[in-house]
């Protein structure tokens, strides 16, 4: 199998060039982004997050030995209750694994 495709993991109409990386906002949509002007940095990154989720999978790491990320719900889809500042609020866990052959133990971006 192949190296999943930036169009895999973030939308048909993702896109580079040498010097950028173009996301359109409407090939979040599927995963609950509202697309408009405002969209927070943390809004975005979810988005990306969960799209990525949907093609990094375990079951795909286990059957495509080009595939290095998996995204995953962490065990059981765990959420909690936290409290900050005397709100509560739900956190929900994700696991990001990044696997590559053992040749050190600095993360590369190159290496993925």
């Amino acid at each position: 199998m192949a190296e999943p495709t930036l169009g895999d993991i973030f939308g048909a109409a993702a896109a580079q060039t040498a010097t950028t990386v173009t996301i359109a906002k409407a090939d979040l949509a599927a995963v609950g982004l509202t697309a408009n002007a405002t969209n927070t940095a943390e809004s975005l990154l979810v988005a990306i997050l969960l799209k990525a989720k949907l093609v990094l999978t375990p079951g795909t790491l286990e059957t495509n030995p080009d595939q290095s990320v998996v995204v995953a719900e962490a065990d059981f889809n765990f959420q909690t209750l936290v409290t900050r500042n005397a709100l509560t609020y739900r956190q929900s866990s994700y696991t990001v694994n990044l696997q590559k052959l053992d040749t050190g133990s600095i993360i590369d971006p190159d290496d993925y």
